[in-house]
């Protein structure tokens, strides 16, 4: 995975349209629907800059997030200390998750799974989050679907012009559905344009993959939902959300 360094100076800049609070509000009913309720110990995987994870801690969990990216995580610091949020953020990388404790439930969002490296990477991943689950906890997570990355990824080149930063994001669709995506990012300070640049890979799998991963992994899949919603998962989802508990005894 890449570091995002680049990216996460003008991450938030460039996802101002993503409503963590609904989207923290959405997670929670959910956690609720299948038993986690508040004051429970949450792990938000590849946590970003935090937004959702403080506004899931607004709610009133016990909130843990873990990034690797350094760059990310410090953003994730400085909105930790303006919020006044009871967050501990910790710097790993997902597929070598160590916590120092259990877990009741845990969150995975906006396709963060997509981004590792490989097949074997989230399937370790998800083994990882069984590890440190308390039996019955629930683990949410969201990827983007092959559909997505045939259909709206694809070929294709966005421009995002955000106040003081502009972006170019162009995508390269493989043979295998994975996508590359190159960033040109464009920031204004004192009159002028600095350039930086950031490239990364999308990689979308089948949803019987990620139902046999969790069932490895001794998780039961209790729904699988289209994004943000109550429908059923569909031929056309573009991003699919997965909510399964974990069974096993220790």
């Amino acid at each position: 995975m890449s570091g995002y360094n680049a990216f996460a100076e003008v991450y938030d800049k460039l996802t101002d349209n993503i409503e963590y609070k609904k989207r923290a509000d959405y997670v929670s009913a959910l956690f609720d629907r299948y038993g986690v309720r508040g004051k429970e110990p949450i792990l938000d995987l590849a946590c970003g800059t935090g937004s959702l994870t403080i506004e899931l801690a607004k709610l009133g969990y016990d909130m843990i997030g873990v990034d690797s990216a350094y760059a990310m995580l410090s953003q994730a610091q400085n909105k930790k200390y303006e919020e006044n949020a009871d967050v501990l953020f910790l710097c790993q990388d997902m597929t070598e998750l160590d916590l120092y404790g259990t877990i009741s439930g845990a969150v995975c969002m906006l396709d963060s799974l997509n981004h590792l490296d490989s097949a074997e990477d989230v399937k370790r991943t998800i083994e990882k989050v069984g590890l440190f689950m308390e039996h019955g906890g629930i683990f949410i997570f969201d990827v983007n679907t092959i559909y997505k990355h045939r259909e709206i990824l694809g070929n294709n080149t966005f421009v995002y012009d955000c106040d003081d930063v502009y972006c170019v994001w162009q995508n390269s669709l493989n043979d295998d559905d994975s996508v590359d995506i190159s960033l040109d990012i464009f920031e204004q300070e004192d009159g002028a344009y600095y350039r930086s640049g950031e490239e990364f890979s999308e990689r979308a799998y089948p949803i019987e993959q990620y139902k046999k991963w969790l069932s490895d992994a001794g998780f039961e899949i209790l729904h699988i939902y289209d994004e943000m919603s109550d429908r059923e998962l569909n031929d056309q989802t573009q991003r699919a959300v997965f909510v399964a508990r974990y069974k096993n005894r220790r």
